[in-house]
């Protein structure tokens, strides 16, 4: 088969001229793999927090309904990419076929990966869904994806289950991203840190900071807030809401003494957070959007709106090294694993 461009354009079917993660729809053939295309027989989706959240709740949490709008998507669009959110997820499986081109790569049929691109851009086909966990935000599959030439994916290691690897790969841009951020004596707040991304978050803050720096997590329920002061990982755990701004902004004003946060990273799976966010967060300090519900709008122009100068950024879920460091973390720390381990198996 004919060589395909290396970032998958030429599987784009609408509109073309476009990347496939902003395509409309893309092309999820299988039987026609080309020389640069890995092709690997799915086995269990990781589907987008934010995305999930929002089949949930269209589907009223009956995961036969949920599953017909799983299908409808991929059957519209050749791919995971919810037209709501925009967020997809990604995927583990066993690799069928490499193309010859890519013969050199350290891959072979059999090899179980998980895919580190997302699933807005992976061209996927499914043949059933065998079962969809609310929980845990996976579904497992029969399927097949192709990976383009460009896509990133990482090998699963055999001292971790395949369901903690997944669950652990799809937020493993938050905490690599967390360690270039937080330096040490920072004061640092993980907004949603009962959450899978934000216990990461927080491990890796609370390790930045050093003793000198102080890290607060804020949970939207009582259960999520528990999580993060058992986890050890914070130095206070607050609850609260964070579509609600000025009350989140009036409980980090009392516990910092006024002076607010010099770095704040927003891991929840809601919209509308983004001014809690903004207002918590000192003068020339960070703000780190790693939720995919995030507005652009929203945050520019509130921030604009308040006149608030900080430094906003958007979460990337790629960063190099970003696998092998969430696999240490897991390694490194016996607590975060078990609240992993509790969490996703």
């Amino acid at each position: 088969m004919a060589k395909g461009n290396p970032f998958g354009i030429h599987r784009v079917v609408e509109p073309l001229g476009v990347m496939p993660q902003a395509a409309k729809r893309l092309d999820n053939d299988m039987g026609s793999i080309r020389d640069n295309e890995i092709l690997v027989d799915v086995e269990r989706l990781n589907i987008d927090a934010a995305s999930f959240t929002q089949l949930e709740e269209e589907g009223e949490r009956d995961t036969t309904k949920i599953a017909g709008l799983i299908k409808k998507i991929v059957k519209e669009r050749g791919k995971m990419h919810n037209p709501i959110t925009g967020s997809g997820g990604m995927f583990i499986g066993a690799v069928r076929q490499v193309g010859k081109d890519l013969a050199s790569r350290d891959l072979k049929p059999g090899d179980k990966i998980a895919s580190l691109v997302s699933l807005t851009l992976t061209p996927l086909a499914l043949k059933r869904i065998k079962k969809i966990d609310l929980e845990k935000d996976q579904v497992e599959v029969e399927g097949q994806a192709v990976l383009f030439e460009s896509g990133v994916y990482a090998k699963l290691p055999a001292d971790l289950p395949d369901r903690l690897s997944l669950a652990l790969l799809d937020v493993a841009g938050a905490p690599a991203q967390t360690a270039r951020l937080v330096k040490p004596g920072d004061a640092a707040l993980v907004i949603g840190g009962g959450g899978k991304s934000g216990l990461l978050c927080l491990y890796e803050a609370k390790k930045r900071a050093g003793v000198t720096g102080r890290v607060i997590g804020l949970g939207h329920s009582a259960s999520s807030t528990e999580r993060i002061r058992e986890s050890g990982f914070a130095d206070l755990a607050i609850q609260g809401d964070a579509s609600k701004p000025l009350e989140v902004y009036e409980k980090i004003l009392e516990v910092t003494d006024g002076k607010l946060m010099d770095v704040t990273i927003n891991c929840v799976n809601v919209p509308g957070t983004e001014m809690a966010s903004i207002m918590s967060t000192r003068e020339g300090g960070i703000v780190y959007f790693f939720t995919m519900a995030t507005s652009f709008t929203a945050a520019a122009l509130g921030a604009e709106g308040i006149g608030k100068d900080v430094n906003m950024i958007i979460g990337n879920g790629f960063a190099k090294g970003h696998d092998r460091i969430a696999f240490e973390l897991m390694r490194e720390s016996p607590k975060l694993r078990a609240l992993f381990e509790r969490m996703f198996l």
